[in-house]
């Protein structure tokens, strides 16, 4: 669920997060922290260890039921408490809306879900509505701390935002695909005459070179639909997402060039990528 990770890092491993660096002003440092610990700590719930997916249900819903209580007042739980005890404060601090971490861990049980079923996602549509609760919470939270909240700002946001994660979908084909993750939508299999099976094979043919072009173009579109972003936000963060945006245009580049490879190889950036990265964002 995460952008693409060789795009400008944010804390820690957790890289839904455009902005989080040393660029990061000190006073938002806090908040910025126990955001992403919040949604860290949610991820492994979903994502890392042997759990079974009831186990990482039940869980995910006792963290849910935990941020209810904390954002009402109430003690943190001894469980979480490094998470929900600075978080609490910087809810208070801030005034952090609750609904979007809310929809980031519907996110997360939507990701079990669909793992433990083998479920594909049926169109476009129903994709965009996945991230719209899986990324795009992170680019309004980060807007709401800067003080920029105009629908204008927070529609380039939420492209950006759905721009990284897709990215990550398509960067991620050879990864998630053997582990029953399908992000590549029916509707668009079917467009390109591209069955599952094919899929599962991770060996690419015209036709899944043309269904990864066509996806890899859908996330380009959006990207540079919300580009201008950059020139509204403040100081360092500005320029840190020019490289957020930069880094996630420089993976598309990558999946590019493989022509369809990206199935049964994850492109990544290397050292000789980022002076071209510096450049392109110094440009916008």
């Amino acid at each position: 669920m995460n952008p693409p990770s060789s795009a400008p890092a944010a804390i820690g491993h957790y890289e839904n997060f455009p902005v989080a660096s040393l660029l990061c002003p000190p006073r938002l440092r806090p908040p910025i922290a126990a955001i992403y610990h919040f949604a860290r700590t949610a991820d492994d719930i979903a994502d890392e260890g042997d759990a079974p997916p009831a186990g990482r249900l039940a869980d995910l819903a006792a963290y849910r039921a935990e941020l209810a209580a904390v954002a009402a007042g109430g003690t943190p739980g001894a469980r979480w408490a490094a998470v929900f005890g600075p978080l609490q404060a910087q809810l208070r601090a801030h005034h952090l809306p609750v609904l979007l971490l809310d929809s980031l861990l519907s996110a997360f049980v939507q990701d079990v879900e669909k793992t433990r079923d083998g479920a594909t996602y049926a169109d476009r549509a129903e994709l965009l509505d996945y991230c719209r609760r899986s990324a795009n919470p992170v680019g309004r939270l980060l807007l709401h701390l800067y003080g920029v909240g105009d629908e204008e700002a927070l529609a380039q946001s939420d492209a950006i935002c759905t721009a990284l994660q897709l990215i990550n979908f398509w960067q991620d084909l050879s990864v998630d695909i053997p582990r029953g993750r399908h992000y590549l939508t029916d509707a668009d299999c079917t467009a390109h005459g591209v069955d599952r099976a094919t899929l599962q094979a991770l060996r690419p043919t015209p036709a899944t070179t043309a269904l990864l072009a066509g996806n890899a173009r859908w996330a380009r579109a959006l990207m540079q639909s919300g580009a201008a972003l950059v020139h509204r936000l403040p100081g360092r963060a500005g320029w840190e997402l020019r490289l957020v945006v930069q880094g996630g245009l420089a993976i598309l580049d990558k999946i590019d060039a493989l022509h369809g490879a990206n199935l049964c190889q994850r492109p990544r950036l290397g050292p000789l990528d980022w002076p071209r990265m510096l450049a392109r964002a110094l440009a916008m």
